[in-house]
């Protein structure tokens, strides 16, 4: 049964995978995170490597910003970055930072019924859109590459075109919708989203995208926070930022701080005592004649 939706009141989103042959031969995957404005029909797309929480929350910061506000309600599958499950009565348990982020947002977020994926057809028939539109000729070097040219395809293909239920091209739907969605909440209510969590190593440094930015050493082994920005990485720990960093331009970098080790105990630098094994005496056995036991077996037997 087709409904329609008011204007700003619905997003549809979801998840695809798509595959993909490396320079190499081998085959891979990539997530696409795709939101779709169910009155306009105006489609969001962003290729990304995890379909975690953290990358979830951050997309869709990213798509609203780029459609110019948020609608009244988004409607999602049970996908555990959304909802953990049900209880007993049948409601379901969300994912508690999901729905902080949903909270803040001014969002309301929606369930499809389980197993009943056409409940959002709109962005089922968008990824099925992407898959056989643009990614059979899709060719690229990295996935910034892939994002910039699917940025363009939303902008010169996906919306341009006369969608086939509305008769309307979605850009020229998204204008008159536009002014329904609401404006996003300050930016530093929305912060905490847009970081990555990461655990400090040993050596006290942060592993994001294939190079290294150093903490001070005391964070060793604690979870820390990333936010990336235009040439630069922050590292926080909470509402406390610890360090900025210049972003890697290229795999493999290693950024460290300023007395990033100062004050680290190195430790008793005396040499260790080396483990001993004991040698025991040997024991001097006195050596006699059978014949002198023999004496005595005789002796015994009188």
């Amino acid at each position: 049964m087709r409904f329609e939706t008011a204007p700003g009141e619905q997003a549809q989103v979801d998840w695809g995978v798509f595959r993909y042959h490396t320079s190499g031969g081998q085959t891979r995957s990539v997530w696409a995170f795709v939101l779709v404005l169910s009155w306009s029909r105006a489609i969001y797309v962003e290729f990304v490597e995890r379909a975690d929480v953290a990358t979830f929350l951050r997309c869709h910061l990213r798509a609203v910003a780029h459609l110019g506000g948020a609608p009244r309600r988004c409607l999602y599958d049970n996908a555990k970055v959304v909802v953990l499950g049900r209880d007993q009565n049948g409601q379901p348990v969300w994912n508690t930072r999901f729905l902080d982020f949903a909270l803040r947002l001014g969002v309301d977020a929606q369930l499809c019924r389980p197993y009943r994926a056409q409940t959002k057809g709109r962005v089922e028939s968008g990824i099925k859109y992407l898959r056989h539109n643009f990614w059979p000729t899709a060719r690229f070097t990295d996935l910034a590459d892939l994002n910039r040219q699917v940025t363009l395809w939303c902008a010169s293909v996906a919306d341009v075109r006369v969608h086939g239920t509305t008769g309307v091209r979605p850009v020229d739907r998204l204008s008159e919708e536009r002014p329904r969605l609401h404006a996003l909440p300050p930016a530093d209510t929305l912060a905490v989203f847009q970081r990555e969590d990461r655990v400090v190593g040993r050596d006290g440094s942060v592993a994001w995208e294939r190079s290294r930015y150093g903490v001070p050493w005391q964070w060793a082994g604690t979870t820390v926070q990333v936010a990336a920005r235009e040439g630069i990485v922050e590292l926080w720990a909470g509402a406390e930022r610890l360090v900025v960093h210049a972003r890697a331009t290229q795999p493999g970098q290693r950024f460290t701080v300023p007395g990033q080790w100062a004050g680290l105990p190195l430790g008793d630098r005396r040499p260790r005592l080396e483990p001993l094994a004991v040698q025991l005496p040997m024991v001097d056995v006195q050596r006699r004649s059978l014949a002198v036991y023999e004496a005595l077996a005789e002796v015994g037997t009188r």
